[in-house]
């Protein structure tokens, strides 16, 4: 997929450009810094940063990668949080954009970023999440690139963004009882995986808080749910906690076809709809070429993130999505988390892909692509 969050350290990550959170000077620091000179070879790495001398906040410069497994370090120097009121957010906006531009210009197929200034420089994850989200989102809307963003700590991220509460709640209120996975007190736990590496302990060294996976802080208080637990025998088809949506003209259409493919029901829906294709796969954070293919093959068999990921990029209703999912051989279910956060985000008529798949990352899900 085109962009993906990731739980990974920078420094053993395979791709074109990784990007150093850097100091104006271009100097050996601490945190991610410090571990991706350790890990290129500080030496090197140091010679050639003092070749180019200086990089003004907000703007990116690139050297040779050395020892990583990358082509290019892409040094980019963010803001200071001094309030929010001293140009930070253009500044950290500008530190997108010019790795971005740059990483394109030198033709890297791939990059991967941390999220810049929200470590020891202090600049607030929520802010921070949403700049690079939206600079990211506007950058592959014109480019074909991979982008992965590393955010090794879940559950701190998780508990700064308040707005996933009422995400939070809806889990609460849907997901199977009888599941052991069921009960929030599997979130107040840091996963399997989730020990830091080179780059995580540098940054915690510096002073980085490293939040085990707590429970999302209280929040204003959730839209109003439609209907009611308690379903009526007319209701069974419909997902529990929502009212059956009205079938408009596309999804009658639709049932008549019952034995029509997967592929052949999708475009269907995207011709409905009269969209592009390159709107269809960058909505559903796909590349081209898994578009092309499923365009291609009358019978191809997509996963199930695949199918919840194009629902989105159509934006459509719970009915319409359960449909496209039974044509591919899947369904929502309240035994599978994931399907309860993406339910919430389309009952909502919250169609952004990035803003679900960061809140799949923060409760540990699968992300869509």
């Amino acid at each position: 997929m085109p962009f993906q969050i990731v739980r990974e350290d920078i420094v053993r990550l395979e791709v074109d450009a990784v990007v150093n959170a850097a100091n104006e000077w271009l100097r050996h620091g601490g945190g991610v810094c410090g571990a991706i000179f350790a890990a290129a070879g500080a030496s090197e790495l140091q010679a050639a940063c003092d070749a180019i001398g200086h990089c003004n906040t907000g703007e990116s410069v690139a050297t040779p990668a050395f020892k990583l497994h990358a082509k290019h370090i892409i040094h980019t120097v963010g803001p200071i949080w001094r309030g929010g009121n001293n140009g930070e957010e253009e500044a950290l906006r500008g530190c997108y954009r010019s790795a971005l531009a740059l990483a394109h210009e030198l033709g890297d197929a791939s990059i991967a970023f941390p999220l810049i200034s929200s470590g020891i420089y202090g600049y607030p994850k929520d802010q921070a999440i949403d700049i690079a989200l939206a600079e990211i989102r506007a950058f592959l809307a014109t480019h074909e690139m991979d982008v992965y963003l590393t955010i090794f700590d879940a559950g701190s991220l998780r508990a700064s963004l308040t707005r996933f509460a009422h995400v939070a709640e809806y889990i609460d209120d849907q997901y199977v009882r009888s599941s052991p996975y069921a009960r929030r007190d599997r979130w107040d736990r840091p996963s399997a995986n989730v020990w830091p590496g080179p780059a995580e302990e540098a940054e915690l060294k510096d002073g980085a808080a490293f939040d085990v996976m707590s429970a999302p802080s209280a929040a204003p208080s959730a839209p109003p749910r439609a209907g009611s637990v308690a379903r009526t025998a007319t209701e069974r088809t419909a997902t529990p906690g929502t009212v059956p949506q009205k079938q408009d003209g596309v999804l009658k259409r639709l049932i008549k076809n019952l034995d029509a493919s997967f592929s052949t029901t999708l475009m269907r829906m995207i011709d409905e709809r009269g969209l592009k294709d390159s709107e269809v796969y960058k909505r559903a954070n796909m590349s081209r070429q898994h578009f092309s293919k499923i365009r291609s093959n009358r019978h191809y068999q997509p996963k199930k993130q695949t199918v919840l990921a194009l629902a989105v990029a159509l934006k459509l209703s719970l009915d319409e999505t359960r449909l496209l999912l039974e044509r591919a051989g899947f369904a929502l279910t309240h035994a599978d988390e994931r399907d309860v956060i993406v339910e919430y985000f389309i009952g909502s008529k919250n169609y952004d892909i990035y803003e679900i798949n960061l809140a799949l990352y923060a409760f540990d899900q699968p992300l869509l692509g």
